[in-house]
């Protein structure tokens, strides 16, 4: 009997690989309460429950564009608390040259302050301002450079009782793809 090869595993999970000169990336928000946010970047897991880096809010990652590797991460609680002002430090302080890697477990919303939405659409985010309580929400931004029209930048599923796929929760959404390494 023949069989066909077992797939080779491509870098963050893609189902095919990224050509050589490009980055891998893939940004996968939280579901539920089990189903943690991750970030993977060129196959490292920035941001993920197996790291301990990952919490409810909105998780950052950034990343140096030129290197590849990741310069800081960090998440910021949205329920409890007052981080916006500290998330907004932390988006400023990204060197240009940087790439931003955005996603939310659990609730990014509900003490998301306008200044800090601002801030993030400024980056070009089209649907932070559309944020609701608990929608799963994925987003890469660059500082300082373009990235190309044609890549999937940012994704928002909203929480609707009627449709969510976990008690009160909506179903996890995931951006992925592949980003030139001769932007800048």
């Amino acid at each position: 009997m023949l069989r066909a090869p077992v797939p080779k595993r491509q870098k963050c999970d893609h189902w095919s690989p990224c050509s050589p000169g490009n980055y891998a990336y893939r940004i996968l928000s939280g579901g539920g309460k089990g189903k943690m946010a991750k970030i993977c970047f060129e196959d490292e897991l920035l941001i993920s429950e197996e790291k301990g880096s990952v919490g409810r809010g909105i998780n950052i990652a950034i990343v140096n564009y030129k290197t590849g590797k990741v310069t800081s991460a960090k998440f910021f609680d949205m329920w409890e608390g007052d981080h916006s002002g500290e998330m907004m430090t932390f988006i400023r302080n990204a060197p240009e040259g940087s790439l931003l890697l955005m996603v939310t477990h659990d609730d990014g919303s509900t003490r998301l302050k306008n200044d800090a939405k601002k801030l993030v659409e400024e980056l070009g985010s089209k649907e932070i301002q559309n944020m609701k309580f608990r929608s799963s929400w994925a987003f890469i931004a660059a500082k300082g450079f373009k990235l190309p029209d044609n890549i999937q930048k940012e994704k928002i599923n909203h929480s609707d009782k009627k449709k969510n796929r976990y008690d009160g929760w909506p179903a996890e959404i995931q951006i992925e793809g592949c980003i030139p390494r001769n932007l800048i």
